[in-house]
C-alpha cells in the first residue's frame, strides 16, 4: 500500500512538471501570434461577389477584435442592389438582426455590419437599433465597416443603445 502512495506521488509530481513545462511555452505561444497581427484583404470592386465580400468582412472583424471577450462576433453582411432579391435578403437580414437586439447581447461581444453598399448598411444598423433599449448594449462592440459619412447614423443609434460604436472604412 506504501509503495502505490509513493508512486502515485511521484507520478503526481511529474504531471505537475510537465504541465509547467507546457504553460512556461504557452506565453511565448501567444505572444508570437499576437505579434502577427491577421492580413487585411481589399475589399472586393466586384458588388455583387457575396463570397468575395464575406472573406473581406471576416478579415476586417478579425483584425478589430481589440477588447473583444468572444472569439465569434455576430456578422451581418448587407448585399447591394435594388432588385427583388436584393431588398428581400436585405429584409430578412433586417429581421434577423432587430430579433438579436430585441434579445440583447452579452457584455463582451462584437456586432458587425457591412456591405457593397454602405448607405444601405447604415440604414439596416440603424433600423436595426431603432427599437433598442437604453443601456441594452453597454461593453458590446458594434463595428461599422463603411464610408465615413454613413458612420454618424450608425453611431447615434448605438450610443443610444449604450453600444461602442466602430469604423473602419471600406477600402
Amino acid at each position: 500500500m506504501r509503495k502505490n502512495f509513493s508512486l502515485l506521488v511521484l507520478i503526481a509530481a511529474a504531471a505537475l512538471a510537465l504541465g509547467a513545462c507546457d504553460q512556461n511555452k504557452q506565453p511565448e505561444a501567444d505572444k508570437a501570434a499576437a505579434e502577427q497581427a491577421p492580413a487585411v484583404l481589399p475589399a472586393p470592386t466586384n458588388a455583387t461577389d457575396k463570397a468575395a465580400w464575406k472573406k473581406y468582412l471576416v478579415s476586417v472583424v478579425t483584425a478589430n477584435m481589440q477588447g473583444v471577450k468572444t472569439t465569434h462576433p455576430y456578422m451581418y453582411f448587407v448585399p447591394a442592389g435594388d432588385d427583388e432579391a436584393a431588398v428581400a435578403d436585405r429584409a430578412n437580414q433586417l429581421d434577423n438582426v432587430k430579433i438579436v437586439v430585441a434579445r440583447g447581447v452579452l457584455p463582451g461581444n462584437m456586432m458587425a455590419f457591412g456591405g457593397p453598399e454602405s448607405a444601405k448598411t447604415a440604414q439596416l444598423a440603424v433600423d436595426a437599433f431603432k427599437d433598442a433599449a437604453p443601456g441594452s448594449f453597454k461593453e458590446v462592440v458594434v463595428l461599422f465597416i463603411g464610408s465615413p459619412g454613413d458612420f454618424d447614423a450608425v453611431k447615434t443609434a448605438v450610443a443610444a443603445a449604450g453600444g461602442e460604436a466602430r469604423f473602419v472604412e471600406a477600402k
